[in-house]
Formats: C-alpha cells, structure tokens, sequence
C-alpha cells in the first residue's frame, strides 16, 4: 500500500520539483496496454515509475543507456507451490529472478497441509526480504479430501477469512468440484467470504463438463490451471473463467493448449500462464515463465500476446493491473530488459526499482532465515516399517486388482483392472507389464496407516524410490519392484525427517533430505538442483525412464485427480470421493 507522501514524491519528480532514483533511457518500451513497441525514455521514483512520456527530460540521479533493448513488465506466475520447487522461498529467489519473474502467486497448501496457519506464516517471514513478490493464494483445502487421507493439519473457515484479510493474500487457492457440487457449508462459506472482500476464488475443475461446470462457475470460481485439451479450456473460457495455462515438470499443457488457441484463433486475453509444480533443476535448465512465453511464440503465438499473458492479463485477472503487470505510470517498476521478442532472455531485471540481476550476475543476497525447530520434525512413524508393512495377502492363484495407470507427462490418471500373481500367497506386480506395488505411510505419528496398491507405467525395473511430498497430504509415498527396498526407502525417507531415496538390494544408492516440512531443503539452490539430478540418475539406474520420476512419484497418490489416487487409507475413487476395495473381484 503507497503511502502519501511516497505519492507525493512521485508527483514531484514528475513535474521536475526533485529527481527521479533512475532514468532508463532509449529504450524499446512493450506497452502491454496499447500493445505498441516504441522507443522512450522510463523514469523511476523509488519503486514506482513516474513516466513514460517520450522527451518528457526529467531530472534524474541516475541515467542508464539502454538503447537496443527491448523494456518489458517483470513476469507474473498466476499459480505455483513454491514448496514442489523443493526449495525454501528465500532459495527459489537465485532462479527465477534471472529468468524474469518478479511475482509468484504462490498457493503455499502444501506447507498448510503438514504444519496449518502457523506454518504458512513461518515461511512468509521472509517476503520483505525477497527480490521477487510473493502473493499467497490461501490453501481452501487443509485437508485436501477429509476423510480420505491422513495429513498435519486442519484449516477451518476461521482461519482461511483471517489468512483472506493479510495483505499478502490475493485469492482463495485452488478448490475442486466436489466441495461445490456436494454443498459442502464449510467451503461454501470459504467461497462467500473471500467475494465479500472483492478477492478471487482459484478453481481446480480437473475432468469437469457441461452443466456441472456450469454449477462450479456459478458459486464464484474465477480459473481453472488444470486443462489437458482444447475443448476443457474452451468450455471454461465460454463460462467467463479464466484458464491458467500450465507448464511444469509432469504436467505439460502448453503445447495443446497454446496450438489450440492458434488453430481455433481464440482470443488469449482471458489467459494467462502458470508452472503450477516446477522443480528446481528444470527451471535452472528450462526456464520459468519466461520459457511459458518463448514456448508460445515458437509455436506461432505473436510476442505481444504472449507477453501480455504472462503479464497485464495475470495483473488484471487478480484486480492487481492497479499495480503490477505493466510499465505505465504509477505501477511498480518491475522490468525486464532483454534483447529480443523472440527468445527472451533478460539482460536486466529490476524489482520495485532496483536493479537484482544484470548481465549474468544477480546483484542480491537472500540468505535463508531461521525456522523454529518444530518445522524441522515433522516426520513421525508409528510403527515400524518392514517388508511384511507392504504384504498384500490373497487366497486365489491370480488377483483381479484396480490399478492406477499412468499417463505420460500429465497428473491425470486412468483406472484399469489387471490379473497380478500372487505368489507365496501374496499378491505381487508384474514387471513385465511395468506394474509395480505402490504405498503411502502415514508419517505424522497419528495412525499408522499404510495404505497400498498397484500403479502401471512408472517404468522402474528394480529397487524403490520413495518420497515424503505426496500430494497434498504428504505422507511419505514409495513404489517398489520388492518389499524390502521399499521398506529401507521408507526408512531412510523418515530417519532424514523427510526427503527422496532411491534403494536397490538393501543399499541406499541417493538420498536428498528435505527436513523443512519433509517438503524442502535448508540448502541453496544450486546444491538442490545437483542434489536431484543425482536422484534422477538413481531412479534412471534403476531402470526408471520417465521424465521428473520424483515429481511424477508425489502426484500418484493426489486424492483430488481422476481416475484413481492412493492415501494412506487406501485406494480413492476420485470421480465418487470414496475409498475402494485393491481388488476388483
């Protein structure tokens, strides 16, 4: 919030009663407002810019040539769980500042889900410190699907209104069909009251069509990041929703959805981009929202239109346009200087004025705060865990068993029956039709559950991998060829308070703690993204050839996306909201 003397500085510096802090001068300003490209000059006042106004010559303590660069807004993710980067906010800063990203709208459920409000406000203490803007999407679903998992935490509407009224807040994050369709009072007076103060409800309408779309719609959803194909985000965009075009490690919609837009000559205002879940080693290697805008442009989509969606149509869809999304006067001066429209790779950002990174180098230092020990023990076994924790017993010679089946680089699902062996009279996977045993292991101490059952296609030969974010209860998920690799996993998982294994034959080959929530390291970024690389030659050691096989590992469980996920209580019919039985018979 400005102040008023902070306005009237701006207003002196305009009529050239004091100087402006910097002046970026011949400069090829992208107007996202008259979607023009034209040369000027940009003078700023602290963090706000004063002018555009080509030979405006205003005084000025600091000029930089900028001629033959092209001036764009800073990029603007619309949703994103900082927490899937694996990397504490402080830490993200050193990677997605350099690719342009000045704003995360940040659903930070994750966190919630394991340690509540007093999480989320633990790893907010640092927002004055970062060279990015965090804006939070309050988590709508703390627990994700009450009574179908075990998780952290509980966040009522008392909480999420008090969360809704900080400042920091900008939405009420993601909320899937089934709170709306079965008028469920609790979230329904979530929905009520974040209208009431003229806030923004994200929607999650993963499978959604027709008229129960148009039931979702009608309660106040405002978006929807989960479209595969053209016809989903069509139908959104006729109902007056906006689509978040999403690109992250396993949920790769761009492509589809951007050639869709082309072929069809849809309108792309009411667009904008996303990563939704993005780890840290292929931001480093691929790019954040900047790689979203190059990816679409390469595809045929005019610079300006992508631009303008990774920048004013995110601004204007959160009623933020007053103050972000665009190089005008009065907003934030939030830059990027680069030196083409067709690939762009900035030279220069600037956040609220100041220059944070520039020709190779970033000119800031974010260090890592200090979190209270309790954020640090958040992984609990009840019991111990053995091969015998994962024994699926059966009577018969063969198991007709509900499988989850795996679609490539997508979270969606399909649910498929399958005869698996049983062996010693217990059911087994089947390798040669790539279908492992997979479990989840309640790890907040409270029950003990294990839950298990049988995915296809996640293409591991031998040994286990296991993981303690497993969306979005996060208890620790692990798919193995053998029980007993999948039990020492588990282990090594929890005795790190959270983190990735890959095991084989009883021999720990990578582990990677991540003890902050068992959802992210203490580490910088750099040592993160040479972390899980080691993890992804593990798992690839281990026969396993899917892109992202940890990002993709973490989502199989997701009780929220159809057809079939797996909690710790067992296997979930998504579309029905129930628990079923492993075997179909």
């Amino acid at each position: 919030m400005r102040t008023i003397e902070e306005m009237k500085s701006i207003i002196r510096a305009g009529l050239k009663k004091e100087p402006c802090s910097l002046a970026l001068c011949k400069v090829k300003l992208v107007n996202v407002f008259s979607r023009e490209v034209y040369t000027t000059d940009i003078y700023i006042k602290d963090k706000y810019i004063v002018s555009i106004c080509p030979g405006a010559n205003l005084h000025c303590d600091t000029r930089v040539d900028c001629s033959g660069y092209y001036a764009l807004p800073g990029f603007i993710d619309s949703h994103m769980h900082f927490e899937s980067t694996m990397l504490s906010p402080e830490a993200l800063s050193a990677f997605i500042v350099e690719k342009g990203t000045t704003t995360l709208c940040a659903d930070v459920m994750e966190i919630a889900n394991v340690c509540g409000e007093d999480g989320i406000r633990c790893m907010l203490e640092c927002i004055d410190r970062l060279p990015y803007r965090m804006l939070v999407e309050v988590s709508s679903r703390v627990p994700t699907a009450p009574g179908l998992e075990t998780n952290g935490a509980v966040m009522d509407e008392t909480v999420v209104a008090r969360l809704m009224r900080e400042e920091f807040s900008v939405s009420l994050g993601e909320l899937d069909p089934p709170k709306i369709l079965g008028e469920k009072e609790e979230y329904l007076k979530k929905v009520v009251d974040t209208l009431a103060m003229r806030k923004i409800v994200n929607g999650h309408a993963i499978g959604k069509h027709g008229q129960e779309l148009n039931v979702y719609a009608s309660s106040g959803i405002s978006d929807d990041h989960e479209c595969v194909e053209v016809e989903e985000m069509e139908d959104r965009l006729r109902l007056g929703m906006k689509v978040l075009v999403r690109e992250g490690s396993t949920e790769r919609n761009l492509d589809v959805l951007i050639k869709g837009v082309l072929d069809r000559g849809l309108s792309s205002e009411n667009l904008c981009f996303c990563t939704d879940d993005k780890h840290v080693d292929e931001i480093k290697s691929e790019g954040h929202i900047n790689y979203n805008v190059n990816r679409a442009i390469e595809l045929g989509m005019s610079p300006m239109d992508a631009i303008c969606m990774a920048t004013i149509n995110t601004a204007k869809h959160f009623r933020l346009e007053d103050e972000i999304g665009s190089i005008t006067p009065g907003r934030m001066a939030d830059i990027i200087l680069c030196s083409s429209l067709e690939d762009i790779q900035p030279h220069s950002v600037y956040f609220e004025g100041k220059l944070v990174f520039d020709a190779g180098r970033s000119l800031f230092s974010c260090e890592q705060g200090s979190y209270p020990e309790w954020i640090y023990d958040t992984v609990h076994l009840k019991n111990a865990i053995t091969a015998d924790s994962f024994r699926v017993g059966h009577s018969g010679s063969v198991a007709k068993t509900n499988v989850i089946q795996l679609i490539d680089r997508q979270i969606l699902s399909k649910w498929v029956v399958c005869d698996l062996p049983v062996i010693s009279g217990a059911v087994a996977g089947d390798l040669a039709r790539d279908i492992l045993k997979i479990a989840v292991v309640e790890r907040y101490g409270k029950n003990g559950n294990v839950g298990v059952g049988f995915v296809q296609g996640f293409t591991l030969k031998r040994g286990a991998v296991a993981y303690s974010m497993s969306h979005d209860h996060h208890n620790i998920v692990t798919i193995g060829q053998n029980d007993a690799d999948m039990a020492l996993c588990v282990n090594c998982v929890a005795g790190m308070r959270g983190g990735l294994a890959a095991v084989l034959d009883g021999e720990v080959l990578a582990y990677m703690p991540l003890p902050i929530g068992g959802l992210m390291s203490t580490c910088s970024g750099e040592e993160v993204s040479q972390q899980l690389d080691d993890m992804n030659r593990a798992a690839a050691k281990l026969g396993c050839t899917i892109p992202a096989p940890f990002m993709t590992l973490s989502f199989i469980s997701l009780p929220t996306v159809p057809e079939l996920g797996i909690t710790d209580m067992g296997l979930i019919d998504v579309e029905n909201n129930c628990i079923i039985p492993l075997f179909a018979e």
